[in-house]
């Protein structure tokens, strides 16, 4: 098994005076729509799981078949695949046994290791990381009979990045963190009807009126639920070094949230600014590559001087007008995404051009985006992008597993000098000048030291991982 690994969001609500928390779980999860595109579903108490294809923002065509699901308890997911088809098949939550469903955000780097004996002892195949780490849970919250003590062993065993919320069959909610925090994970609370709510970012607490109460943190899992829909916190590891996903300050993540204490508009408005110190670029006009890189690109232009313009707009009125490229499941997919950007003339023609992006993976995009700026009558286009040069695959979540698809590998050829790399990146794009940021300046604009970020996707480190992943080709990854 190469597991359906994933990147996802995830929302789980339990309300002390029994209100019905099914409202709260979807809006979470509408907010929560920029962590997965592919499918979404709900679990509560003593219904069936509900899974759909698509977005969760749809659910409105489901709801004559949604309104019986009504409880005080229930969890939520939205789903962006990292590995594995998108098909249903492939939802969260996942029922484990009688005993939970679960939903995961995340990747299990030795799921298989984990996978190992759960066929032996459950008599079922573990074609997930969710799975394997669920049935795993399963397997020690019958030896221990307390779902701490569960995941006390669970995190001993499994290595990589985690976070879950778990409803058990007694309507108790569980929402849990790995020890180096690499998924963000909130807790909010509702005031007028007395309910926790967990989620993957503080948007969605935002989304249904919840106050932020604060980060669940590394290795910690807290439970909310029946008798009294107190909140319980339990450390299920020692303390270790933390490892923030930095990818998720400048992309994945929502402007309006906080992450780990940080503010993510704040954190991409500073990380522009550091690009325009570092890079004295001569242009008439700073063009943001929707949506993400809109923060940054308004530093970049109140740092250079450079007015900032919409240059390019997606086209909201077609059917992928509001998807992200970068998480769709497969190229062409992503392609057809960036080909929906429509440049607007009249800020373009007869201009020098610096477009400014959030970062540069497989280049595609950024070439799409280079013909189209040409095409619209730029002078010239230069290209700045907030994230460092991703050199190495990503084990903790993100859809990169191999180096092959990763540009600035493939144009590096071993070199390490980060100018010749942006030199040929450049050409290979197709635009007149090409920047990346730095760890030192991606660091800085976050405001979180680089040792407690993950930086593996620039570095090739894993040594935080706690096991060695192996580096395959793209033929062995879509095998």
């Amino acid at each position: 098994m190469r597991g359906v690994k994933e990147k996802c969001g995830i929302v789980g609500a339990y309300s002390a005076e029994g209100s019905d928390v099914v409202p709260k779980v979807l809006r979470g999860l509408e907010s929560l729509q920029h962590r997965g595109q592919e499918s979404w579903g709900i679990a509560v108490e003593r219904k069936p799981i509900f899974q759909r294809m698509g977005l969760v923002t749809n659910w409105h065509l489901a709801a004559k078949e949604l309104f019986p699901y009504r409880g005080r308890s229930g969890i939520g997911h939205v789903r962006y695949s990292t590995k594995g088809r998108s098909v249903l098949g492939n939802a969260q939550p996942v029922q484990i046994g009688e005993e939970f469903s679960i939903a995961h955000n995340g990747t299990i780097v030795n799921a298989e290791q984990l996978a190992a004996p759960v066929n032996e002892e459950f008599g079922t195949s573990c074609e997930s990381d969710t799975r394997a780490a669920g049935y795993r849970l399963l397997h020690h919250l019958k030896e221990t009979g307390s779902m701490f003590e569960a995941f006390e062993r669970l995190s001993s065993e499994a290595f990589g990045a985690y976070c879950f919320v778990i409803l058990g069959k007694g309507g108790e909610v569980f929402a849990a963190r790995d020890p180096r925090g690499y998924r963000p994970l909130s807790l909010g609370w509702h005031e007028a009807s007395k309910t926790f709510i967990a989620a993957s970012e503080s948007c969605a607490l935002e989304a249904v009126e919840a106050d932020f109460v604060r980060d669940i943190e590394p290795g910690e899992v807290v439970r909310f639920g029946p008798p009294d829909g107190t909140l319980e916190s339990h450390r299920f590891s020692p303390r270790v070094p933390t490892a923030y996903c930095s990818f998720e300050y400048t992309y994945f993540a929502h402007p309006s949230s906080r992450l780990n204490g940080i503010s993510v508009y704040e954190a991409r408005k500073r990380v522009g600014r550091i690009l325009a110190k570092r890079f004295r670029v001569e242009a008439d006009v700073v063009i943001p590559v929707p949506d993400s890189a809109r923060p940054a690109a308004l530093g970049f232009a109140l740092e250079s001087g450079i007015p900032m313009d919409e240059g390019l707009m997606k086209d909201r009125y077609r059917r992928k007008g509001s998807i992200r490229s970068f998480i769709e499941p497969g190229q062409g997919g992503r392609e057809d995404v960036v080909k929906r950007i429509v440049p607007i003339r009249d800020a373009i023609n007869g201009k020098d051009v610096v477009v400014v992006d959030d970062s540069l993976v497989r280049g595609t995009s950024s070439m799409i985006i280079a013909k189209s700026l040409r095409k619209a009558g730029a002078k010239s286009v230069k290209m700045a992008v907030t994230f460092p040069a991703i050199r190495h695959p990503c084990f903790m979540g993100i859809d990169f597993p191999s180096r092959d698809e990763l540009l600035a590998h493939r144009v590096a050829k071993g070199e390490e000098v980060p100018e010749r790399t942006a030199e040929r990146v450049a050409r290979a794009i197709g635009v007149d000048e090409f920047h990346y940021n730095d760890i030192e300046g991606l660091s800085e604009a976050i405001g979180i030291p680089a040792d407690s970020l993950c930086l593996s996707c620039i570095t090739g480190d894993y040594s935080k991982i706690g096991v060695r992943p192996p580096l395959l080709s793209q033929e062995e990854v879509k095998a």
